[in-house]
């Protein structure tokens, strides 16, 4: 879900292992964020760029389920075009100033909603742009397919998620989640395509008018050439 899951929503227990959880994958992400600027001072303005796109996209939200929200997230152009580790920082800085600034998602959440749409949703996103490019398949078909799937990967971890906390007094953990899973998909799907068609966009400028900054990063081998 391209959801924030909102303050105070989780049990404390739930808040906490998910801290942890993503604790290790921001760290890091701000080793290699440090590393990327140092190597690549010309990518700076990429990386706000990447961290911009996600703030914006990720704040238009729709109402979908008590406690949560359906939006698009923004995060496939940053881990497409730094890997996903960049985005554990990025989606976390976004993520943290919604709450602060937007009373969007919440800081005893922030742990869970940073798994969700600044780990898991990266990971997906990555993993399905390598794979439709080393396949051969063309530059717009890999973006959209990676920015759309790490949509619907955020929104399946956040299902996953809110279906520990809170499991169906008959169903248990599974029927929670096909009850999450099938309220969040009607708001959800329809988002993923367009996230993934304005992050074709969003590339295609960035190659047309930024291919100098993309020299070495993971993203230019073989795209931006």
């Amino acid at each position: 879900m391209p959801v924030h899951i909102m303050e105070g929503y989780l049990p404390l227990a739930h808040a906490v292992a998910w801290t942890v959880a993503s604790a290790p994958f921001v760290v890091v992400g701000a080793r290699k964020v440090a590393r990327i600027s140092e190597v690549n001072p010309g990518a700076k303005l990429l990386l706000a760029t990447s961290g911009a796109f996600a703030f914006v996209l990720s704040a238009l939200k729709l109402p979908s389920v008590t406690g949560s929200c359906s939006h698009p997230t923004g995060v496939g152009l940053g881990s497409m075009l730094f890997g996903p580790p960049v985005m554990a920082l990025l989606g976390t800085i976004v993520l943290l100033f919604q709450a602060l600034l937007l009373a969007h998602g919440g800081l005893t959440t922030l742990g869970a909603n940073v798994f969700s749409m600044a780990i898991v949703g990266p990971w997906v996103s990555w993993a399905a742009f390598q794979l439709v490019r080393r396949g051969g398949g063309s530059l717009a078909i890999a973006v959209f397919l990676g920015a759309a799937l790490g949509d619907l990967a955020t929104y399946g971890m956040t299902s996953l998620q809110l279906a520990l906390a809170f499991p169906d007094p008959i169903g248990g953990f599974g029927a929670a989640l096909v009850k999450f899973l099938s309220i969040f998909v009607f708001t959800q799907a329809p988002l993923a395509v367009i996230e993934g068609m304005v992050t074709v966009v969003m590339v295609n400028l960035i190659v047309q008018y930024g291919h100098d900054d993309l020299i070495g990063l993971p993203f230019s081998a073989g795209d931006a050439s």
